[in-house]
């Protein structure tokens, strides 16, 4: 006899069927894959729940539910169920983002309530890179060290206003911590030229089978120069190297020279990814 679907949030006794699901595409999951593996599911540090929906008692569907709301391999009746949770939730969001079926599909649900988007970025490339570059990667790039943060950090707070629209220090100190984060863990790269930042880029999830790239940014001054291709090269060669054997990243349809400049790299496109800024 067929059961009810259930939905219900996810705790460390659910770790291996989740991890099971996330391997199904473990590039596209790679965000939460990094978010269960720093909590093991204990709410305590997820900052958040990871709900899961069930159809005849096996988890099917997935989705990270805190400040980002994430789907994972969410099938139509799974993320219905899930905009009807999300909706009765005390909190809201500050983006949803993954694959762009679901993300549309649960944006649609959620939107009357929800809306306006701030930013909605509907159609985002979602790139792959599995070998270094044959381009010549830039020798400056480097890791940033933790006495250079303050170095780092105005360009980190100038490319977050200019990609997300707001100022990310408007919350307090949590971004500057984040940043520091990055730096401890040896995910944060550049080049530092005369105390300045000439180009950075940051790790900013990790598993076993991939690295997502994220904060790629060079200085105003200096773009349009193929300052980006020589830097991501550089940037793809020593995460593959020391971090992990893929790096990913998605991006927005419209900004053409980063497309460009990922292309040129060798990044290919595997997916389309959905995010909505709220």
């Amino acid at each position: 006899m067929l059961q009810t679907p259930t939905l219900r949030a996810l705790g460390p006794e659910d770790l291996t069927d989740l991890l099971v699901l996330i391997r199904r595409d473990p590039l596209v999951n790679l965000f939460v894959r990094s978010r269960v593996d720093a909590t093991r599911l204990n709410q305590r540090w997820l900052g958040g729940q990871v709900l899961g929906y069930f159809e005849d008692g096996a988890l099917v569907s997935a989705c990270h539910a805190g400040a980002n709301i994430v789907p994972v391999e969410a099938t139509e009746r799974a993320v219905e169920a899930f905009a009807e949770r999300l909706l009765h939730a005390t909190s809201r969001p500050s983006s949803i983002v993954g694959p762009q079926a679901p993300v549309l599909h649960l944006w649609d649900r959620v939107a009357p309530s929800w809306g306006p988007a701030r930013s909605p970025r509907l159609d985002q490339p979602f790139l792959t890179m599995s070998a270094d570059s044959a381009i010549e990667p830039d020798p400056r790039v480097r890791r940033i060290l933790l006495d250079e943060i303050d170095t780092l950090y105005p360009a980190s707070v100038a490319m977050f206003t200019e990609e997300v629209g707001v100022d990310p220090e408007a919350g307090g100190g949590g971004y500057r911590a984040r940043v520091a984060q990055l730096v401890a863990q040896g995910w944060s790269f550049g080049i530092i030229e005369d105390g300045s930042v000439l180009f950075k880029a940051e790790i900013g999830a990790v598993s076993p089978e991939a690295c997502q790239l994220q904060g790629v940014y060079v200085r105003p001054d200096r773009r349009g120069q193929g300052i980006a291709a020589g830097a991501l090269a550089a940037v793809v060669e020593q995460a593959r190297r020391s971090i992990a054997p893929v790096v990913t990243l998605f991006v927005n349809d419209h900004n053409l020279p980063a497309r460009r400049a990922y292309e040129r790299v060798g990044f290919e496109q595997t997916a389309t990814f959905a995010s909505v800024l709220l």
